[in-house]
């Protein structure tokens, strides 16, 4: 299904993806019905902006899934919610049910009348559709391709230090490089070095996303005259394109950990990363070190073991076994949703979801409560070795 929403992305004129969250999937306690689209897209679905005050519908046709055509509503509620949504699907649409939160959802506009829509249910299908486009799961709720969006002077003011900085390489940076120069662009531009203690679940949020410009940057840099003048051969663009989408799967994952490490030094945190463990497995966090885990007289509810992977739909389970001496497992996750069966099961397994604090709400809400914010985790960490 990923290669399909691909191809249908590259085929349109503008394209937009986000998480399904619970408030899409029914499960959260709201009058609204439909699919939320952020004010940051409004172009996808309307020629205009609209006029706050107003409510305003327009019906199109959208095929789902490559074969199903629906006549769905794009409406603006501007008297009360200041919201878009995608509503008008009727009954027996079986892609907006409970199990599917945490799904990616894809919009491409084909033309001004007719779009494309998929829902990626998978893990596989999530990743292989990120990693074709170079995208981490903070880089999602976005314009991926087309549209008009909002740029503000600080943005412009980071895209000339991303600007500066891509100058200064002879080719791809390693991506502890990629990732340290993300971080300090930001600090530089923005100036909140001190959110690394006060909101690191907004630092961390925000470094991804500048880590993925830069990305791009480099990438328009390196290959971006050699696609606009043409390949002298099929074997020179297959090599090129090989290269791009390589690299492009392997950015995401080390990114989330270079950034976690940055944020637990700034908070002055004991941990110990890639400690190998029982049969050779490798946690990507101890706390509060590979020694104190190995010494079995050091107190095993004195240890705390964080696992970091952007989406966790489906590997989540990769944890479970990663420690033995740790009864329960901590996972730092970018994803936004999580069905309630599958976190019914991580409870049952006694794994304990790391998320930012501002996709919490993004799961269901009986959930919610058992979820740390990375600000919460860093705190509970401090408690626990300080006891």
């Amino acid at each position: 299904m990923s290669e399909r929403a691909i191809h249908s992305v590259e085929r349109g004129t503008a394209a937009f993806c986000r998480f399904l969250a619970a408030i899409d999937t029914g499960l959260a306690r709201t009058h609204q019905s439909g699919i939320y689209i952020p004010k940051s897209a409004w172009s996808l679905l309307f020629g205009h902006r609209a006029v706050r005050g107003e409510n305003e519908t327009r019906m199109v046709k959208v095929r789902w899934q490559g074969d199903r055509v629906l006549d769905n509503n794009f409406k603006y509620y501007g008297r009360a919610k200041n919201e878009y949504r995608i509503t008008g699907f009727g009954r027996g649409f079986n892609l907006l049910r409970p199990e599917n939160t945490g799904a990616l959802f894809v919009l491409v506009q084909m033309d001004a009348e007719d779009y494309e829509a998929w829902v990626l249910e998978t893990e596989d299908d999530i990743d292989a559709f990120l990693a074709h486009f170079g995208m981490s799961p903070t880089d999602v709720g976005q314009i991926l391709k087309g549209g008009e969006q909002d740029v503000s002077a600080l943005a412009t003011a980071e895209q000339k230090e991303i600007e500066t900085f891509v100058r200064t390489l002879g080719g791809f940076p390693k991506a502890a490089e990629m990732s340290a120069a993300a971080r300090k662009i930001y600090n530089d531009v923005y100036d909140h070095v001190e959110n690394i203690v006060r909101n690191p679940d907004r630092e961390l949020l925000a470094w991804n996303h500048t880590e993925y410009q830069i990305f791009r940057a480099i990438e328009e840099a390196q290959y971006g005259n050699q696609v606009r003048n043409g390949f002298s051969s099929m074997e020179a663009f297959i090599e090129a394109a090989n290269s791009v989408l390589n690299r492009r799967k392997s950015r995401a994952g080390k990114s989330l950990e270079y950034h976690l490490s940055a944020i637990f030094d700034g908070n002055h945190l004991a941990y110990e990363a890639q400690v190998i463990t029982e049969e050779r497995k490798k946690p990507d966090f101890v706390f509060p070190s590979g020694k104190a885990y190995h010494d079995l007289s050091y107190p095993a509810d004195k240890l705390i073991v964080l696992g970091a992977k952007t989406t966790c739909k489906d590997r989540w389970r990769q944890v479970v076994t990663e420690a033995d001496r740790v009864k329960t497992k901590y996972l730092c996750t970018l994803q936004q949703g999580i069905s309630p069966q599958q976190l019914h099961e991580m409870q049952a397994e006694h794994v304990v979801l790391v998320v930012p604090q501002e996709y919490i709400k993004t799961y269901p809400q009986e959930y919610q409560q058992g979820i740390f914010p990375l600000k919460g985790f860093i705190q509970f960490v401090r408690e626990t070795l300080c006891d």
